[in-house]
């Protein structure tokens, strides 16, 4: 997936190239749609590496002669936790009308059918709010299958661990309930404007006859640069595995 995405860059390079040179509004237009682009990818660049970092503290024990515990830590959690997940997840779901649609008779289906029809077309605005929702509800959907509060709280307590300031068990699963609850919004908001900006761009230049398309959508962006960032990543650790002499050189 990620070579195919990226083996289409050279085309719309090419694209945005030729509408620059038709000269007019696209002298506008064309530099614009490149920005946009480089913006996408650095807003995705922080979304994906935005964490929430809950402190933790363990309590010192002692277990013979040696004393365990006592440092201070964290517990990382992901702004955008569920990935790109509720983006394929909603334009799945909201292909199916289409999908229908190409098993009917065009020449049976009335005026009321084909404007319903058209609503899940991405060039209209109905399907842009529904693309929204969806978004945001498997964003929370994700997140309430992948953390569990309660299991993470007593977890905390059996390793005599607790979040500075909270009380062990319910009061300690409350508080990440919230914080979850919170980051999960934020990050699904994230894949929104990250999904949405190449549609209303789309729509916003159809309407000033002016089309200038960005062709590689959000999902496409998020799937490239996560692919990039975790390569990068899995560079610099083998490298540190190699340089790394240990603690008796």
């Amino acid at each position: 997936m990620f070579a195919g995405i990226v083996s289409r860059l050279p085309t719309i390079l090419t694209m945005l190239w030729e509408l620059f040179k038709e000269g007019g509004a696209y002298y506008a237009l064309a530099p614009i749609t490149l920005v946009l682009f480089l913006a996408m990818i650095t807003f995705i660049v922080f979304m994906d590496n935005a964490e929430r970092r809950i402190p933790v503290q363990y309590a010192k024990r002692v277990v013979g002669r040696k004393m365990y515990g006592g440092q201070n830590t964290h517990m990382p959690i992901k702004v955008n936790m569920s990935g790109v997940l509720p983006i394929i997840f909603a334009a799945s779901i909201l292909a199916i009308p289409t999908t229908i649609e190409m098993f009917l008779d065009q020449n049976k289906i009335s005026e009321g059918w084909k404007t319903f029809f058209n609503c899940f077309s991405s060039e209209h605005w109905p399907y842009v709010i529904m693309y929204s929702v969806l978004i945001l509800f498997f964003a929370y959907f994700y997140a309430s299958v992948q953390y569990n509060p309660i299991e993470m709280a007593n977890n905390l307590r059996r390793n005599n661990g607790a979040v500075p300031g909270i009380r062990p068990g319910k009061p300690t699963s409350d508080y990440i309930q919230r914080i979850l609850s919170r980051i999960t919004l934020i990050g699904a908001i994230m894949l929104v404007v990250v999904s949405i900006v190449p549609m209303l761009w789309q729509l916003g230049t159809t309407a000033a006859d002016k089309a200038v398309q960005v062709s590689m959508s959000g999902t496409s962006l998020i799937i490239v640069v996560g692919v990039a960032l975790e390569t990068v990543k899995q560079l610099e650790s083998q490298m540190m595995m190699r340089h790394y002499k240990g603690f008796l050189d």
